[in-house]
């Protein structure tokens, strides 16, 4: 991490932690929440853009860098995050946001929407995995057997996915093999091309956030999600997927797609699970054309 990679953030100081934050423009507040893998750097191609008719921001979730470090042994709740995100966006005065996220910010993004529908004015969900929908992690054998009946392609691929990816990830964190580790899965989530061709200062960026998918992985903190929970939200969400993404991203947004109210979906050609930094004009088409269509539209329910 170089000195000046978050030269010029802003801080904000929730639930006992400090959150860096970068801010662009006027108007309807516009929050982009990273993933796992990633911090607020990831969203370096969509500040200018979105910052031109919204007040874009785009923050480092906690643990993230340049925010404190995770300790070795301590858990990473998913619902921490979630509590995060709302006190974050109740503290800058950016609620209701319209939420853009990516892959676990993405489910962040869903879980927001679920548990606090106030501060939520539409959402963006890039390739959110939501497995609970179906298992739980790790999942259980008869979980996965009432699976294959019912939703075969969906088992299969989900199968296949923590087989040859969170099996092997889980046994490179437990011997310490931390360089394997980013290895397989940037490879389980963006495919092999895709990694291979992401530019050298961004895998430096994966290092910097590897703790915290390290925790994930061997202490998850991952909560249940129903379908009742997503057939409750009433923003508009736009679903979008890369077209070289993993089959099992692809089946759980197929999933979220039916059971959604108000729901949109666009496919991104010739990128995978960061699509927004592989192909970033056409996700920041695909965002401003979303909230545009969705500008002025009735505001979140108030508060229970």
């Amino acid at each position: 991490m170089t000195r000046t990679a978050f030269e010029g953030a802003r801080t904000a100081k929730v639930d006992g932690t400090t959150l860096a934050y970068r801010e662009q423009g006027q108007g309807e507040p516009a929050v982009f929440v990273h993933g796992a893998i990633s911090d607020l750097r990831t969203w370096e191609q969509q500040l200018p853009a979105v910052g031109r008719s919204y007040r874009a921001i785009a923050y480092s979730r906690r643990f993230a860098r340049p925010n404190k470090d995770i300790g070795p042994e301590a858990e990473d709740p998913w619902l921490l995050h979630v509590e995060d995100l709302v006190a974050f966006l109740r503290e800058i005065d950016a609620a209701p946001a319209h939420l853009i996220g990516n892959s676990y910010g993405a489910f962040l993004g869903l879980l927001a929407a679920v548990r606090h529908p106030d501060v939520v004015r539409t959402l963006v969900l890039e390739e959110p995995p939501v497995s609970p929908l179906f298992v739980s992690f790790p999942p259980r054998p008869a979980e996965l057997l009432r699976l294959l009946v019912t939703r075969p392609r969906t088992a299969i691929a989900l199968l296949s996915w923590m087989a040859g990816t969170f099996a092997p990830l889980t046994k490179a964190f437990r011997r310490g093999q931390d360089d394997e580790a980013m290895r397989i899965f940037a490879h389980g989530v963006l495919g092999k091309g895709p990694f291979e061709r992401l530019p050298e200062a961004r895998k430096h960026q994966i290092r910097d956030n590897l703790s915290t998918l390290r925790a994930g992985i061997l202490r998850p903190g991952v909560p249940p999600l129903r379908d009742d929970d997503v057939r409750s939200i009433r923003a508009p969400v736009l679903l979008v997927t890369g077209q070289l993404s993993p089959p099992a991203l692809l089946r759980l947004t197929d999933r979220l797609e039916e059971l959604l109210p108000i729901v949109e979906r666009v496919e991104i050609a010739g990128a995978s699970h960061l699509m927004h930094e592989e192909n970033a004009s056409a996700v920041n088409e695909a965002i401003l054309g979303f909230l545009e269509r969705r500008r002025g539209g009735p505001a979140p329910p108030p508060a229970a």
